[in-house]
């Protein structure tokens, strides 16, 4: 297991590496630094290519060294850092992210960058001891093993900050203990089932990219709404609540819960279920693994259950939702099966987007992949690496047949 948090509050500010600073995680996040100046600096800003919207967030927090992963923008972001008079470091690339990650500029290490990409910047975070508040499920799903070790071996601490593994930290005693020793019977996720809750899978045919991008309770971008409308994003939160929470498949369940106010819960042997509940908003989980273990103003609005009335639950549909069932398959046959997965559901997912899939050919693609690359045992990332590409090109294949 990776090491606990230590409950002590820091003499000084903690300072803050945001990767993926103008998505909705980085927004949630500088949202909470913004109301607790006293606590949190921003050292490092990092996103992918705006760098109209990086400058102007250079603007207001003041950081370091900003970083654009798309260097043909480099000297654009240069130009709008310069008239507006803010001095700080700028570089670009991937390979400069995941040296700030581990470097001297941060403390602190927001993992949001979406998808694999964000990979080499996590682990480095782990590697160099920093507090990791982790959004990036795809590098767990990935490379799990690699990265508990990663976090054993720099003494690192991980708090996970999407609401469902941030309310199950929340529900355990201590964040992480061993869960045989705790008395934790199940982990229960809960799913809001997505825009398309309850529809048969004849009604999914002709779903366009904007339908399954307009999810009912959160903001988010289009991949990972995407991934909420396929229930593949829950599948991958079930592969990473192994990794976090050291569960076996069979004690990890998915319970769709429309109202997304109930973000998780924790069963125990005696009986007792904990839950955590709040308004759909990132910023509590955020504020939450920023300021552990103390409790922080977020800026969220307290939950009034009387006005609530009642909170709903039922069961996953995985016959028309057959991307759970896909990730269950993956986490039983272990190996780097999360790697092939998460490769092939990115592939198909862009193909949607871009118009050239149809909806329910995501499932048929990320299954004709799995059975064409059967998992292999994990030996170390540039291996990893090497089998995420074979399984992008097996997706494109595939892709290209359907169309």
């Amino acid at each position: 297991m990776p090491a606990m948090p230590t409950p002590s509050r820091a003499a000084a500010p903690r300072t803050l590496a945001i990767l993926g600073a103008t998505g909705s995680i980085g927004g949630s996040t500088l949202d909470v630094v913004a109301r607790h100046p006293d606590r949190f600096r921003v050292g490092v800003l990092a996103a992918h290519r705006n760098s109209e919207k990086l400058a102007a967030l250079c603007a207001r927090f003041r950081p370091e060294l900003a970083i654009l992963a798309d260097a043909s923008m480099e000297q654009d972001l240069r130009r709008r850092l310069r008239s507006q008079g803010v001095d700080c470091q700028v570089q670009s690339g991937m390979p400069a992210i995941a040296e700030a990650a581990g470097g001297d500029a941060c403390d602190t290490v927001v993992a949001a960058i979406v998808g694999a990409a964000g990979l080499d910047s996590t682990l480095a975070a782990a590697r160099a001891g920093k507090r990791l508040l982790l959004a990036n499920k795809e590098s767990v799903v990935m490379a799990g093993a690699l990265l508990m070790q990663a976090l054993r071996e720099g003494g690192g601490e991980l708090i996970p900050v999407d609401s469902e593994h941030n309310a199950i930290f929340q529900c355990l005693p201590g964040g992480r203990p061993a869960l045989d020793k705790a008395g934790v019977r199940r982990l229960l996720l809960t799913a809001s089932g997505g825009p398309f809750r309850g529809r048969s899978r004849a009604s999914l045919r002709d779903i366009t990219p904007d339908q399954a991008c307009a999810h009912p309770n959160w903001d988010m971008g289009r991949k990972i709404s995407v991934d909420s409308a396929t229930l593949m994003n829950k599948g991958l939160e079930v592969i990473e609540a192994h990794y976090l929470f050291g569960a076996p498949a069979d004690a990890i369940d998915v319970v769709v819960h429309a109202q997304s106010l109930v973000h998780s819960l924790v069963e125990y042997a005696d009986g007792s279920m904990l839950a955590q509940l709040g308004h759909p908003d990132m910023r509590t989980a955020l504020a939450h693994a920023l300021a552990w273990p103390e409790r922080i103003d977020a800026g969220v609005p307290a939950l009034d259950l009387a006005s609530v009335g009642q909170l709903d639950f039922e069961a996953p549909d995985t016959d028309t939702f057959r991307c759970l069932a896909l990730a269950y398959q993956v986490l039983r046959e272990g190996g780097d099966a999360g790697t092939v997965l998460n490769a092939a559901n990115e592939m198909a997912v862009a193909a949607f987007l871009a118009g050239t899939l149809p909806f329910l050919g995501i499932a048929d693609v990320i299954e004709q992949v799995l059975e064409e690359l059967p998992p292999q045992a994990v030996v170390d990332i540039p291996t990893l690496v090497e089998r995420d590409l074979m399984a992008r090109d097996t997706a494109r294949r595939c892709i290209r047949l359907r169309c």
